[in-house]
């Protein structure tokens, strides 16, 4: 089973989102490389995709979709309003948490974060 850290990034009623060119909406994240922590995991990724920088991460969840296992960590950011788009990103997102559901995002990424309101 692959593994990945998966980024919750909420500020405001509103939670971030990162789309690769001709894709869908998700959250940030991504593979965790051996012999790497998914919390590590998860603070790299926020940055190599979006250019912010985590802080106070908390595992809130683990969920397993097809054949890989999310470890879901919701961060802060001081700095949230410099989301910008970073490597293979070609667009982010803050999106209200009720108009998650409405978006044009993977079924994990949509089950992610209804785990995740269910717990406000």
């Amino acid at each position: 089973m692959k593994s990945r850290a998966t980024v919750i990034c909420a500020q405001g009623g509103q939670i971030l989102f990162v789309r690769k060119d001709r894709s869908k909406w998700v959250l940030p994240g991504g593979k965790v490389e051996p012999g790497e922590a998914p919390v590590d995991a998860a603070i790299r990724e926020l940055r190599e995709e979006t250019g912010l920088d985590a802080s106070e991460p908390l595992y809130i969840l683990e969920f397993e979709a097809g054949n890989v296992r999310h470890h879901v960590f919701e961060v802060s950011v001081v700095n949230a309003g410099a989301a910008r788009p970073q490597n293979e990103i070609a667009a982010v997102g803050w999106h209200a948490y009720g108009a998650a559901r409405e978006l044009d995002a993977t079924a994990a990424t949509k089950s992610i974060v209804n785990s995740f309101l269910r717990r406000l």
